[in-house]
């Protein structure tokens, strides 16, 4: 349930109280005493981290998340698609086919080129 703050009117004096978002939003004290609404922004963070397809923000898209192997390859395809893009070409996805028909003297199965 969301918390909302009221103040005292006189004194300067703040509390919390945990109320349902139904409900009329008004603290009265056991005094009789109505306390004034305190509107405060709201805790939010967005996502600044942006895929621009470099190993670095890759990295630090990926550094805290929490996912499944499944949303890692997604971000990995998201950059991919990005240095195509801008370069015209995958420098990242042609290096690897190059070094696996290097290493396994096969193609990899989805080496296209």
């Amino acid at each position: 349930m969301p918390l909302y703050v009221f103040k005292h009117p006189e004194e300067e004096v703040v509390v919390e109280i945990i109320q349902k978002m139904e409900e009329t939003h008004v603290f009265v004290d056991d005094e009789g005493t109505e306390w004034e609404r305190v509107w405060d922004t709201p805790n939010t963070s967005v996502d600044t981290n942006q895929l621009d397809g470099s190993k670095e923000s890759f990295m630090k898209y990926t550094e805290n998340r929490k996912g499944t192997l499944g949303d890692l390859w997604d971000a990995s395809r998201e950059c991919s698609e990005k240095r195509i893009q801008r370069d015209g070409k995958d420098h990242v996805k042609e290096k690897f086919f190059k070094e696996y028909k290097e290493k396994n003297n096969v193609k990899h199965m989805k080496d296209n080129g």
